[in-house]
């Protein structure tokens, strides 16, 4: 997985949301265009996975980047309070 790979019609997880991609012989076609199936430029390709990207790049493919964020300061908001809730309590901020 260490390079980005385009999504294809032959993957178990394509749908073409037309139900218009059947198989022939060794490619997928589309009877809607009477063409190969290109995921890139079709409106109708969906991943069952919820995997498929922008110009047809398969998502499981996509190593993610995480960054390492500072610890922040914690900034503690005062809550105000009224009627029943500060009678119970007595106070009229709550941190």
């Amino acid at each position: 997985m260490a390079q980005v790979k385009t999504c294809s019609p032959m993957c178990p997880a394509f749908k073409c949301g037309q139900n218009s991609a059947f198989y022939r012989r060794d490619a997928v076609w589309c009877r809607w265009t009477e063409e190969m199936c290109n995921v890139a430029n079709c409106t109708y390709a969906l991943c069952v996975k919820r995997r498929l990207l922008p110009r047809g790049i398969c998502g499981e493919t996509v190593k993610r980047k995480t960054v390492d964020r500072a610890p922040e300061e914690e900034e503690v908001q005062a809550v105000k309070l009224r009627g029943k809730t500060l009678r119970k309590i007595g106070e009229k901020e709550l941190f």
